[in-house]
């Protein structure tokens, strides 16, 4: 069977998980808590568990973490004061309370606090906090698993956060208390009664394609299509040597948990049922053996082209790996050509010539296994013609395989010759393009350096003009200045001008008052001179 399995839904997630199993028979180290650190440094051969790459809790509780505040206890000291004490819950509340009980306070409480409460679970399933959230962890998985009221009845009546977190809890998953993942409350029940696959990208219902075999049967919440039938946990490698598939049963396996538990080792041959032994690998659900060179030509062949330069490696030393132990000759030189590979490739071979190699290497293989199956045959004597027909069929095999070859190199220079060309095209193309840009290049410069000199006559007008404006000010306030002295000396001829004006008309005004004294005083003298000359003749 090829490694890709089943895919993941569009719908669902596009990434990579991983999980702490939820079956304490199967979690023989104490059911820890996996964080992206701890995966990160695990060897291949101790760990089939992928990296987890969840995002991590949002700002407040990543302040929280660098303040050293990550106990269980102490999430509903930061949020909103206004809850009161006795309406204040805990992560060990919500893990051995009654579920009616602990749902009524929840639809008292604001979502802040709720959330909250959910970003201190995901703290301490992330694992950054040590030994203390493990052991956190540990208490809470404990006080869950050995309540036997959390049933699917009584968990219908559960508050949404409260199934969510205990559904985390139980499988050790913080997916569950993403905010970007929304399952529905049945989902949820389902998952934590092992009725639903845990991959929240599966989602299967349990056994899946109901499966009968004793290991699907009798363990929780395991999934014959996404899990690891050794250590009970799933991620979504595929088109990869990472897992092994069953041709019987198809169960999937890690490949480091099937070496580990030396599942894989040296047996008779499938195809001749006896005679040269080749590397097998046994299937713990169903006891049958697949034969894993094969497979593994057919993993190469299928999905190498596709491979970059890492991933590359990265089967190479899985393949290395699986055929250290070989004893057939086949085995032992498909060891070393990986090996031989991986040094080439550290050394700067590059991705594409490793490819074709390996797959060169799988199509020689091919051609000499008539061979080996011929000199492997105990040496008993055979036919004179069965011996030319057996020589023929390796010659036209070798024949046909040459002609692939051919074909392929054809295929490959053809390919490459088109490449060429198209390079030199595109050569052709960027010329012209370099010429256009030049030729724009130097428009440019020249409409600049127009632009330049038009600046300088203009900065030229501009000073002349500042120059006569400066000429204009200084010859207005000359002007003004003259006008000023003008203005006094007009305002002073004119008062001397009405001053004697006035003294003119006082003059006038004294010499008719003068005029007037003296007319009266010969009035008065000639009235008296009148009036003595009547009393005389009196």
């Amino acid at each position: 069977m090829l490694p890709p399995r089943q895919q993941p839904r569009s719908g669902g997630l596009q990434t990579s998980l991983s999980l702490v199993t939820s079956d304490p028979v199967l979690s023989p180290d104490g059911q820890e808590p996996r964080s992206n650190s701890d995966n990160i440094r695990q060897s291949p051969t101790e760990s089939a568990s992928s990296r987890e790459t969840w995002p991590a809790a949002d700002a407040v509780m990543a302040k929280k973490m660098e303040n050293g505040k990550a106990d269980i206890d102490c999430p509903e000291q930061s949020v909103i004061r206004r809850v009161s004490s006795a309406d204040k819950i805990s992560l060990r509340d919500v893990a051995r309370e009654q579920v009616d009980v602990i749902s009524e306070k929840m639809h008292r409480l604001p979502d802040e606090y709720l959330d909250e409460l959910k970003n201190g679970l995901r703290v301490i399933l992330e694992g950054n906090g040590g030994s203390q959230h493990r052991e956190e962890f540990l208490t809470l998985q404990r006080l869950v698993q050995s309540r036997t009221d959390l049933t699917a009845k009584t968990l219908i009546r559960a508050h949404r956060v409260q199934l969510e977190i205990l559904v985390a809890i139980n499988t050790g998953i913080q997916a569950f208390l993403h905010p970007n993942i929304s399952l529905s409350q049945t989902s949820l029940i389902e998952v934590f009664v092992y009725k639903r696959c845990r991959n929240i990208a599966c989602q299967n219902q349990l056994p899946a394609e109901d499966c009968s075999c004793e290991i699907c049967t009798n363990r929780n919440g395991f999934c014959n299509l996404c899990m690891c039938v050794i250590c009970n946990k799933f991620d979504f490698e595929v088109n990869t040597c990472r897992w092994i598939g069953c041709d019987l049963c198809s169960h999937w396996t890690h490949t480091d948990c099937a070496i580990r538990e030396g599942q894989i080792c040296m047996g008779p041959s499938i195809k001749t049922g006896g005679g040269p032994t080749e590397m097998l690998f046994r299937c713990r659900a169903c006891n049958r053996t697949s034969e894993l060179l094969g497979w593994v030509k057919d993993v190469f062949q299928h999905c190498a082209p596709a491979w970059e330069r890492e991933p590359l490696m990265r089967e190479l030393d899985f393949v290395s790996r699986i055929f250290r132990g070989s004893e057939d000759p086949r085995g032992r030189k498909l060891f070393w050509k990986c090996e031989d590979l991986i040094d080439k490739m550290k050394g700067g071979l590059v991705e594409s010539t490793a490819c074709r190699a390996i797959l060169m290497f799988f199509q020689e293989i091919e051609v000499d296994s008539p061979k080996s199956l011929e000199n492997g045959e105990g040496g008993r004597l055979i036919a004179p013609q069965d011996a030319c027909n057996r020589i023929a069929e390796v010659v036209h095999e070798a024949i046909r395989k040459m002609e692939m070859v051919a074909e392929e190199k054809m295929r490959m220079f053809k390919k490459s010759r088109l490449s060429l060309e198209a390079c030199d095209r595109e050569l052709e193309d960027k010329a012209r393009e370099v010429t256009d840009l030049k030729m724009e290049r130097q428009k440019k410069k020249l409409q600049v350096e127009e632009l330049e000199r038009i600046v300088r006559l203009k900065q030229a007008e501009a000073d002349m003009f500042q120059l006569k404006a400066n000429e204009a000010k200084r010859e207005a306030e000359r002007l003004q200045r003259i006008s000023l002295a003008k203005t006094d000396k007009s305002e002073e001829e004119y008062a001397n001008s009405y001053l004697k004006l006035r003294l003119s008309e006082a003059e006038a005004e004294k010499q008719y008052l003068f005029e007037k004294i003296k007319l009266q005083e010969s009035s008065s003298r000639a009235s008296q001179g009148s009036g003595g000359v009547t009393l005389h003749r009196c």
